[in-house]
């Protein structure tokens, strides 16, 4: 079924609306013949307009797509070897489910009988022969998504596109659909690229799956890959459930995280600031003495394979997927072993904005002025007597040719609901628990993300102002 040849390419796709939003940025793919490729991502992280490029339906404001090894740039949907199937299925109600099916093969003039044979076989293949008379009106929502496949697949696409395809069906139906759709995969070898938001059915049924958020690849890999070696916090944490603690390295494959010592199988230089990932299902629990540390029972949840325990280590939170119950207040240890601990170079997450020199030779930002010196911040600049600036060597300096790049720490910046209060607003469009503390992304009215820690949980949406102290921020020159 696979192989080694490219069918599509994507290379450095971007694209962007008039607006001037970023919906897919340099975005690199390559998908082998055969392959069931899943994107996969929150809503609004770009899946589903990458769908819609390759499909011909929007155009790339940048970048090439490219279909066995030629662009296919200005090559109509129509022309494109390539099928979607949409989570709204798009039957027509007046017609039956043969009519349905063979609807596009009519509207190429093919020839009756082979229509015939072609209708059968894909009917055959979703499972509902003898069901061609009937009206659709009349089907399950399993039922009527397999005639929205099979619609798609009796046109012999060398390229299925599939868009969220169970959105809309229940849970039971859901994975039973899962299975189905791999088996209809092995079966036609043809490729599929199929989006969603749920880990479970990329993990189910991918070859490779590509995380995407905020228009952008996070990581690229096998199902294995993805859950056991995520690339950062923002892969662990959406796929399936994590422990992720701030840390550091402490000798020759020993790691410090949530107060203590544990053995790992990553090896970094001593006292390299690390993220430390573990699954629930790896959080082994102890006798407090036989820990590696220790913690009291917070909450203890049955989910009917396990219970799910979150134990209290100091400020760290550590939930644990086990047979075993306890009870909350309980006094434990927790043990992890060495393989089962994921260690990552801690992000950067160092925000960024620029503040402008004004017209009054302070700096101001989003309309706000910064009470800071422009004179400490460009060394060996003075002001003249007629209040304009000049340089160490006296010459004139123009702020409409100067930028001031701020930089301050996620941890420095505190949220607040007064939208008054703070430098700028914007509303919470992620979090990540990172064990004592929660890490958010705030998109601001400036069209800009700044990353926050904050020990307090907000939601998803809420809207914020960010204050951030001027003794929290440094300083650089930038020349326009």
């Amino acid at each position: 079924m696979e192989n080694n040849t490219n069918i599509i390419e994507l290379r450095g796709i971007t694209k962007v609306y008039e607006d001037g939003y970023t919906a897919v940025d340099n975005f690199n793919l390559e998908v082998k013949r055969g392959e069931f490729v899943t994107l996969l991502g929150p809503s609004g992280c770009g899946k589903t307009t990458t769908l819609r490029m390759i499909a011909g339906f929007l155009m790339p404001s940048s970048g090439e797509i490219l279909l066995n090894g030629k662009s296919i740039q200005d090559l109509p949907p129509y022309k494109r070897p390539v099928n979607t199937v949409f989570q709204r299925y798009a039957l027509f109600p007046h017609m039956n489910i043969y009519n349905n099916i063979a609807f596009g093969l009519k509207q190429k003039k093919t020839p009756k009988d082979v229509i015939e044979r072609k209708v059968r076989r894909v009917l055959d293949l979703v499972d509902l022969e003898g069901f061609e008379e009937r009206s659709v009106s009349t089907l399950s929502g399993g039922q009527q998504q397999r005639i929205a496949i099979a619609r798609a697949l009796v046109n012999e696409p060398e390229i299925l596109l599939l868009d969220e395809p169970l959105g809309a069906l229940d849970l039971k139906m859901r994975k039973e659909m899962q299975i189905e759709l791999k088996d209809m995969h092995d079966k036609l070898g043809i490729t599929f690229i199929y989006v969603t938001h749920d880990q479970e059915e990329a993990l189910t049924m991918s070859d490779k799956i590509v995380v995407m958020n905020e228009g952008k690849i996070q990581q690229i890999g096998t199902p294995e890959d993805i859950y056991n070696e995520p690339k950062n916090a923002f892969v662990a944490d959406f796929i399936g459930e994590s422990n992720i603690f701030n840390g550091m390295m402490t000798g020759k494959l020993r790691a410090r995280f949530c107060g203590g010592e544990f053995d790992c199988v990553d090896d970094y230089e001593e006292g390299t600031h690390i993220t430390a990932v573990v699954r629930p299902e790896d959080v082994e629990l102890t006798k407090p003495e036989l820990g590696v540390i220790q913690g009291v029972v917070d909450s203890v949840i049955f989910k009917g394979m396990h219970y799910e325990i979150a134990v209290l280590s100091g400020k760290n939170e550590i939930v644990s997927q086990t047979v075993h119950s306890a009870k909350v207040g309980d006094h434990v240890g927790i043990r992890v072993e060495p393989d089962n601990i994921h260690i990552m170079l801690a992000e950067d997450h160092t925000n960024f904005f620029f503040a402008d020199i004004n017209k009054d030779f302070k700096l101001e930002y989003n309309g706000h002025l910064l009470d800071t010196s422009v004179t400490k911040i460009i060394k060996g600049s003075s002001r003249r007597e007629d209040g304009t600036l000049q340089d160490a060597s006296g010459e004139a300096i123009d702020p409409k040719r100067v930028r001031i790049q701020v930089a301050i720490g996620p941890s420095d910046i505190q949220m607040t609901d007064d939208q008054d209060a703070g430098l700028v607003k914007g509303t919470i469009s992620n979090l990540i628990y990172k064990g004592d503390h929660y890490s958010y992304v705030i998109h601001t009215e400036l069209e800009q993300d700044f990353v926050v820690n904050d020990e307090y949980l907000w939601n998803l949406g809420d809207s914020v102002s960010l204050l951030m102290p001027i003794d929290k921020m440094t300083f650089t020159i930038r020349k326009k």
